[in-house]
């Protein structure tokens, strides 16, 4: 299989304002683990491809048809419902992963998780990939594919690439407030034992120069620690950790808003300035809407540039909450059920979502009319973006720190007899200094579509394998192995599929995904 990249970026415009945001490698590491959600919906650039018997979601659109003709394509899909004739998908980056570590904790206690909660691109980021990297800020892109099983219809990946995280001695200090839930659905086990503990081990192992603040939140919200420097007070902050027990409801927006008020009086120049929420997002007291507790805290947002990291805990989960506040706190979300999964949320995920390579980050994708018939991007519901507003530095995209790569998948049909260029990817940031724009692209040919998934690299099988996987979750099969994405297997031949890959790359994040998958074909 082939891969065609190229690089170039396409240099920077107006220098604007200022903006800091570096950090931390406090536990080391450089795994690849995969935001926020924008500011205007797509036009239908994207050209989702419904599920078979199933209605069209809101807001879904697809090309099907002659864009130049307005004449109705094979499934008479009338002219206004196709894109825009350059065939574009504009999306904003998305590293969160949150969905993926939830269904896989809801599996493992033997049930299918709620299909609102399964988000396709966050499977799809939970695993490393092996992208090339670019030598300094910004991005590398790689556009590659394949077959899938049915007639006309190929998976087409474009995977964007960070450089490598700093070492530890490399970085900027870092001013972490620590917000926790206590309240009464944390005792559970495996919500604030698992914190504590994750914060006891976080502390160890930070830097003298960084600071800690911690809040806590049950019924009303209270500062247990001001931000303090490491150095000699680390008793102080283990101390405050040791202290943390359970109590009432849960009052999460008062939580957030005491939280950030600690992080600006506690904000320290030239370091890492961010908020940690950790808690189960089952808000029932005080403000339960996330568009509420972000206005209240949005001159933090804005004037001191402070941003969110969500943590997500417990069987029961608020994950639409959870995810509505890291995306619009200019953030991230991350889920984690047990020691191993908050090792890598504090020690690995924390770092790369802490310092900033590239702001305001979109991706567009123009699929060649000659070649493409049908395209549909997988997932990215929540950060699609107008196709004029690619290139509107004041439309909100997603922020992305060094070690990340991302991936976004596309089932696109080709037209019989295609033969030459496919598709043109783009990424677009701001530096996160200066605000310049910078672009850097990538191209794929028809060529690039010869072998099947199934034969493809190990990273397409993977990404494969993981979209499928969210696609069966988010529209389960009614036993004839059709889902919405083409050329789906049953589950238990994913299953089998899945296994099979994960023997042969030994690679336990592919383990973890062959068990998940055979659970729920255990369940269905």
């Amino acid at each position: 299989m082939k891969r065609y990249r190229t690089r170039g970026p396409i240099g920077a415009l107006l220098a604007l304002t200022a903006a800091g945001g570096l950090l931390l490698t406090g536990c080391g590491g450089d795994a690849d683990h995969g935001t926020k959600e924008t500011a205007a919906d797509s036009r239908g650039g994207s050209a989702p491809m419904p599920a078979p018997d199933r209605p069209r979601g809101e807001g879904e659109q697809r090309y099907d048809g002659d864009t130049a003709t307005g004449e109705p394509g094979e499934n008479g899909d009338p002219r206004e419902t196709a894109p825009a004739p350059d065939h574009l998908s504009t999306f904003a980056l998305d590293v969160d992963t949150a969905s993926y570590g939830y269904a896989r904790r809801t599996l493992a206690e033997g049930r299918l998780p709620d299909p609102s909660t399964v988000r396709p691109e966050e499977f799809v980021n939970s695993f490393r990939q092996d992208y090339d990297r670019p030598d300094g800020d910004g991005f590398t892109v790689t556009v590659d594919g394949a077959r899938t099983d049915e007639e006309d219809w190929s998976l087409v990946r474009v995977g964007l690439a960070t450089r490598a995280a700093e070492q530890e001695g490399e970085r900027p200090p870092a001013a972490l407030t620590f917000v926790i839930d206590v309240s009464g659905s944390m005792a559970e086990p495996g919500r604030l034992d698992l914190a504590k503990e994750s914060l006891g081990t976080m502390t160890d192992r930070l830097r003298d120069d960084d600071s800690v603040a911690l809040v806590t939140f049950s019924d009303e919200a209270e500062t247990v620690l001001p931000m303090t420097r490491l150095g000699d007070r680390r008793g102080r902050v283990h101390d405050a950790i040791d202290s943390l027990e359970p109590t009432d409801s849960t009052n999460l927006g008062a939580g957030v808003e005491t939280g950030y008020a600690t992080a600006v009086e506690g904000r320290r120049e030239g370091a890492t300035n961010r908020v940690v929420l950790v808690s189960d997002a089952l808000a029932n007291t005080g403000d339960t809407d996330a568009d509420t507790i972000l206005e209240r805290i949005a001159d933090a947002r804005r004037e001191h540039g402070i941003t969110l990291f969500g943590v997500g805990v417990g069987s029961d989960y608020g994950d639409a909450l959870m995810e509505r506040l890291a995306d619009r706190g200019d953030g991230h979300t991350t889920y984690v059920s047990n020691t191993e999964d908050a090792r890598e949320a504090f020690c690995e995920q924390l770092p790369r979502h802490i310092e900033l390579t590239a702001r305001d980050a979109k991706a567009q994708v123009a699929f060649d009319p000659e070649t493409v018939a049908e395209f549909r991007l997988v997932g990215y519901d929540n950060r699609r973006v107008a196709d004029e507003d690619f290139r509107d530095d004041r439309v909100d995209g997603g922020e992305v720190g060094p070690g990340h790569t991302v991936t976004a998948l596309y089932a696109v049909r080709t037209r019989p007899g295609a033969d030459g260029h496919l598709a043109t990817a783009t990424v677009r940031w701001l530096d996160p200094r200066t605000r310049a724009p910078h672009e850097e692209s990538g191209d794929v040919e028809t060529g690039a579509l010869a072998d099947s998934v199934w034969g493809a690299d190990r990273g397409l099988r993977v990404t494969a394998t993981a979209a499928y996987f969210a696609d069966a979750l988010r529209s389960p099969y009614d036993g004839d192995g059709d889902g919405a994405l083409p050329g789906a297997p049953h589950l238990g031949a994913l299953a089998e599929r899945a296994g099979a890959l994960a023997d042969r790359t030994e690679d336990p994040d592919v383990r973890q995904l062959a068990t998940a998958v055979r659970q729920a074909d255990r369940l269905t």
